[in-house]
């Protein structure tokens, strides 16, 4: 019976390093054209003529930049130099100083679209890598796409960010981020993950000005794009953050909710970090409260107005078991402990793939995998499983129950 804090630190160390690090070392690497594989399907065909995303090798280089700095091993070492070395060769556009949000199979841009939520996940790579190797050149890339970002997409007029522009940074007519995603000026989705990008960057370059667009996004991310009724998201805005959607996602709720307080504890604004606290715990227990499926666990994806999405894709389960681990954290609540212990459970019987190793992509509310699935794409990556185990394994220092 999995019940104490240790137990599950050495489960999911052991889930880091023997399933989710060594598939992607094993499969991923594109020995032909460069860099990493645009996608490898379910029973681990590779795609090796697929598009290569902005995102998916971001998040790649961040999974094992993190994964070097806590093991030091060469294999995760050199995983991290082929990621860094091939955005800093391919996907950063030196004349306009950004991100191209697509190339194809050779490493030739393919969508030239600075996409803002892009330049972030660059922006959190760039700055893990700095902060795992100390390779100089990856903070001054990391910094030079934040002036960017600050230059080009920050609102200063109703604060935030825009939700994408042009290769020269003048604006797009369509700005969405997926085709599942609504053309709206800006979004949920972007800023949680420029206020993680940057939280990241803060870490090691502690700039006035990063600090004040920090804190800037940090309260607007509580007071704007958090419900403080219903202690949700709200997914999509008009630009002066008119609300747009009616939609609920349990994931980034319970991923928000811990990456709010991160924000804060990197700031150390003690009024800030009160506020984020109780904003965390009281995101924490609305996923408990709405979004936890009490009869197969693990959490739902969406609610949109009144229908449920009750499919589970891997990335919220993941969020959750770090969401409700730091709720109980701050509040020593034994409920939001055991959540994060049973949707550990869920993801060990159900989303990890014991036969083709790494994670189901989605599988159905009892957990039954889905046809069709993939292994990589643009979307699916290390970053949501990797991250969530080398949080449980830092938070569990010192805290072990049992």
């Amino acid at each position: 019976m999995l019940s104490t804090t240790r137990q599950l630190k050495d489960h999911v160390e052991n889930e880091l390093r023997t399933n989710i690090l060594d598939f992607w070392c094993d499969h991923a690497v594109d020995n032909e054209n460069g860099g990493f594989y645009g996608y490898i399907s379910e029973d681990l065909s590779t795609d090796a003529l697929h598009d290569k995303a902005s995102v998916l090798n971001a998040r790649i280089l961040w999974t094992f930049s993190a994964a070097y700095g806590s093991y030091k091993e060469k294999k995760y070492l050199d995983m991290a130099a082929r990621a860094f070395e091939y955005i800093r060769d391919h996907f950063i556009n030196r004349e306009h100083m950004g991100v191209y949000w697509m190339l194809d199979y050779r490493g030739m841009p393919k969508d030239t679209k600075n996409q803002v939520y892009a330049n972030a996940f660059a922006i959190y790579g760039l700055s893990e890598y700095y902060r795992a190797v100390g390779d100089k050149s990856a903070l001054e890339l990391a910094i030079s796409l934040f002036e960017s970002l600050e230059r080009h997409a920050r609102d200063r007029e109703y604060g935030g960010y825009l939700e994408a522009l042009a290769c020269d940074w003048s604006p797009l007519p369509d700005m969405s981020l997926s085709p599942k995603d609504m053309n709206v000026p800006k979004s949920m989705n972007t800023h949680l993950h420029v206020l993680e990008a940057y939280t990241n960057l803060y870490r090691v370059w502690k700039s006035e000005e990063l600090k004040e667009s920090l804190k800037a996004l940090l309260e607007d991310v509580m007071d704007r794009i958090v419900d403080n009724h219903t202690w949700s998201f709200r997914l999509f805005f008009e630009k002066d953050w008119t609300p747009c959607a009616e939609i609920t996602s349990y994931g980034h709720d319970i991923e928000g909710s811990w990456l709010i307080h991160e924000a804060a504890e990197a700031l150390g604004d003690h009024a800030l970090l009160e506020k984020a606290g109780k904003t965390a715990v009281n995101m924490a227990e609305s996923v408990l409260e709405n979004g936890v499926d009490k009869k197969f666990g693990g959490i739902f994806n969406e609610m949109h107005g009144t229908i449920l999405d009750d499919n589970k894709d891997w990335w919220p389960q993941a969020e959750a078991v770090v969401g409700f681990f730091n709720a109980w954290q701050l509040t020593r609540k034994g409920v939001f402990l055991d959540e994060a212990l049973k949707t550990w459970k869920f993801i060990d019987m159900y989303i990890a793939d014991r036969n083709n190793g790494e994670w189901r992509r989605t599988v159905a509310r009892n957990g039954s995998p889905l046809a069709g699935d993939e292994k990589v794409s643009p979307w699916k990556c290390p970053y949501h499983n990797g991250r969530m185990c080398l949080e449980i394994i830092r938070r569990t220092a010192g805290c072990e129950t049992g």
